[in-house]
């Protein structure tokens, strides 16, 4: 069940940072889904790092560091993909 949990908030997620990143993302949404999980392990891992990964209560902090870790990656994601499609203009 832990793994459909990963998918469904991977995909929030990555709609989310695609929504707040400016301009067209390319990736199609499979893409955006496994960014959007690499996102949020990676904001796990940040907000285990600084010490607030287990709280009592609602993990604001955890859950703003995965939002900001997915826009990260998505952002870069959808550089590299743009540059193995060869459609990058810069």
């Amino acid at each position: 069940m832990s793994w459909l949990w990963a998918i469904i908030v991977g995909f929030v997620l990555g709609l989310i940072a695609r929504a707040i990143l400016p301009g067209k993302q390319h990736q199609p949404l499979w893409l955006t889904t496994l960014f959007g999980i690499a996102g949020a392990v990676l904001g796990n891992a940040v907000a285990t790092w600084i010490g607030v990964g287990e709280t009592a209560g609602i993990d604001w902090t955890r859950h703003l560091l995965q939002l900001a870790g997915a826009v990260l990656i998505v952002g870069l994601g959808d550089m590299v993909y743009m540059s193995f499609r060869g459609k990058r203009t810069a």
